[in-house]
């Protein structure tokens, strides 16, 4: 068997148009744009790398762009205090602390600052109580992605058995109450989980959120299975121009011999992570100001 390629690149690149389509309806409307504000502590060069992308896709979408950067050397106070000042700020959406924050920052702290309405990251407390309790919320943007891919797999996704490979709050959590709310069968498995193979050769979904690189063998697949693989992992290799070559946590050689459907790495699940927190701040805006929903994204 061999699997179909699920294209991250072009189902995220489908939602970023309707997110535009559903920002000009709101320009002439309403005469103003949802805004999205990233905070940036330090230097580091992977961050500075993501937001440079989050920003231009928020302003490829016509949306109003907001930065905050503040010097490695921020007191616990300082950031805070950036993330008070947007929450009270009437022209601010959304809000999104980019993660990891330097040592020895509060990141826990920092994020439950965020004002609810304006966490377009799903992280909070608040908005992870509504996602529990089944609660319209905004929803962490990396696991609505996946379940986004995998109902393009699928369709419909009732009835299937789904396994989330990793319980972190960023991803494993959310993304198996996600899944639940799919009405899927979901079990979440872990480091200490025994059998792991069998159970994974059990699902009918499998998503691997793990962060070890081709942890998950390609006979462990169940024949015809959707393989949704969040992980990005660097590992050596000469050959490469940058010495190095991105891989998931399955192993995509041998699982796509199985699997019927399968997210490459890179070109899956990472694409679709900006996209939702573009949604998503449109979603806020829309609550927040209390802008009816644009039939683009409903």
């Amino acid at each position: 068997m061999s699997a179909k390629l699920i294209d991250g690149k072009a189902l995220a690149q489908t939602l970023r148009e309707d997110v535009g389509a559903a920002v000009a309806a709101l320009r002439t409307a309403h005469g103003a744009a949802p805004a999205l504000a990233v905070v940036l502590v330090g230097d580091d060069p992977a961050s500075q790398v993501y937001v440079r992308g989050k920003v231009r896709q928020t302003e490829a979408a016509g949306m109003i762009s907001i930065e905050r950067r503040l010097p490695a050397t921020s007191t616990q106070e300082e950031v805070e205090n950036t993330v008070e000042a947007l929450n009270k700020d009437p022209d601010v959406d959304g809000i999104l602390v980019q993660l990891p924050l330097p040592a020895p920052l509060d990141e826990t702290a920092v994020i439950e600052k965020i004002d609810p309405a304006k966490d377009v990251d799903g992280l909070t407390k608040a908005n992870a109580g509504r996602l529990l309790l089944g609660m319209p919320g905004l929803r962490p943007c990396t696991p609505t992605g996946c379940v986004m891919l995998a109902k393009q797999a699928l369709g419909d996704l009732s009835g299937k058995d789904c396994l989330v490979i990793g319980r972190s709050v960023l991803v494993g959590k959310p993304a198996a109450l996600l899944f639940l709310n799919e009405n899927c069968t979901t079990t979440i498995a872990h480091s200490r989980t025994r059998d792991l193979a069998q159970k994974c050769r059990a699902a009918d979904i499998l998503v691997a959120a793990i962060g070890r690189p081709n942890m998950v063998q390609g006979d462990w697949i169940k024949p015809g299975a959707c393989v949704i693989d969040v992980g990005i992992n660097r590992v050596d290799d000469a050959s490469a121009a940058r010495r190095y070559r991105l891989v998931g946590d399955v192993d995509f050689d041998a699982a796509s011999k199985q699997a019927g459907h399968i997210t490459p790495v890179p070109g899956g699940v990472g694409p679709m992570t900006i996209a939702c927190l573009l949604r998503n701040t449109v979603l806020a805006a829309c609550a927040r100001r209390g802008w009816p929903l644009p039939a683009q994204i409903q």
